[in-house]
């Protein structure tokens, strides 16, 4: 049995957006993701991945494709396959989220 504790993947970086790795199988996996001042992450998207991003901390400014939400500590949303996705730290407070996928995405660059 694997275990970690979230907090240890808790870093901000003034260059971009800080990922976490969590847990990575051959059909789930999953990031933390940090966030601070004005970074965002996005547009990014996969065709056959499913995703749920939990914001653990902050306040969260959240496009899927062309619906808008912002969401604040404990908000979730559903980002279905094929959906274009960005985030946004949406206040002065740092931003952590929870990101889950499966199948796991193709590995794509990051660019922040």
């Amino acid at each position: 049995m694997q275990t970690k504790d979230l907090r240890d993947l808790v870093r901000f970086s003034e260059a971009g957006p800080h990922h976490g790795p969590l847990f990575e199988s051959a059909r789930i996996w999953s990031e933390v993701l940090c966030l601070e001042g004005p970074q965002r992450l996005g547009p990014i998207s996969d065709p056959g991945s499913d995703a749920i991003c939990a914001v653990l901390a902050g306040e969260v400014a959240v496009q899927v494709d062309r619906r808008r939400a912002r969401l604040k500590q404990w908000g979730t949303v559903l980002v279905p396959a094929g959906s274009t996705l960005t985030l946004a730290n949406a206040s002065p407070e740092p931003a952590v989220l929870l990101i889950v996928a499966a199948p796991p995405p193709v590995p794509r660059s990051v660019s922040g």
